[in-house]
C-alpha cells in the first residue's frame, strides 16, 4: 500500500519564486470582501467635525478610471478653534492645515456666518459631482456673495480631494507586497511547494 504524504509550507518556507506566486495570487487579499475603507471613513467624519463639516454620507470610486474620486453629503458651518484643533489632531498634515486656514479666512471676511449644504449629484463620485448651496446667517450684510459662494465650494471640494488621496494611499498600501505578505503570515496560510494555496 502506497501512502502519499502531501507536505504543506508556510510562506517563509517557500522559495523566492513560490513566494512571488503566492503574493500575486493574493493581490486583493486585504481589499476584497470587506469594508477596508471604514476606518478612513470614521477618520474623515472626525476631521470633518473639527473643521465644522457634518458628514452624513461618503461616496467614492477608485482608483484607475476617469471619474474616480470621493465626495460627501452633509452640512458645513463655522467651527471655532478649527485651525488649532486640526493641528493638534493631525500635526503633520499640511493639506488639512491649509483647508482650515482657508475656511477661517473666508469666514472672517463674512463675519463667521457662512454655511453650506452639500448633496451628491450625478453618476460619479468625484468632488465635482456635488451641489453645494452656500448661504449666510448675516442677511443684513447682504448674505453670501458670489466670492463667498465660490470660495466655500472650492474649499469643501479641496477637502473631498484630500479624502480621495487618503483612500488611494490606504488602498495602495493594502495591495502592496509588504501588506499582502504580512496578512499571509498573520493568517498562517498553508501553501503547496510551488506557492499555490493548499486546501
Amino acid at each position: 500500500m502506497n501512502t502519499h504524504v502531501h507536505t504543506t509550507y508556510q510562506f517563509d518556507e517557500l522559495s523566492d519564486e513560490a513566494k512571488e506566486k503566492s503574493i500575486e495570487s493574493h493581490y486583493d487579499w486585504n481589499v476584497d470582501g470587506y469594508e477596508w475603507h471604514e476606518w478612513s471613513f470614521d477618520d474623515f467624519k472626525e476631521v470633518g467635525k473639527i473643521l465644522g463639516i457634518e458628514i452624513k454620507d461618503i461616496y467614492f470610486s477608485g482608483f484607475s478610471s476617469q471619474g474616480d474620486g470621493a465626495c460627501f453629503e452633509g452640512n458645513y458651518s463655522y467651527e471655532k478653534q478649527s485651525l488649532k484643533n486640526i493641528k493638534a489632531y493631525a500635526p503633520l498634515d499640511e493639506d488639512l492645515h491649509n483647508i482650515a486656514k482657508e475656511l477661517q479666512k473666508i469666514q472672517r471676511k463674512n463675519f463667521y456666518g457662512l454655511w453650506a449644504n452639500v448633496k451628491h449629484s450625478g453618476h460619479y463620485y468625484h468632488e465635482m459631482s456635488t451641489n453645494i448651496q452656500v448661504g449666510s446667517d448675516n442677511e443684513s450684510m447682504g448674505g453670501a456673495n458670489d466670492e463667498a459662494h465660490e470660495g466655500i465650494q472650492e474649499i469643501l471640494r479641496s477637502f473631498m480631494q484630500w479624502m480621495y488621496s487618503r483612500l488611494e494611499k490606504e488602498h495602495d498600501y493594502l495591495t502592496s507586497e509588504e501588506a499582502i505578505k504580512e496578512s499571509i503570515i498573520a493568517n498562517e496560510v498553508e501553501f503547496n511547494e510551488d506557492g499555490s494555496n493548499h486546501y
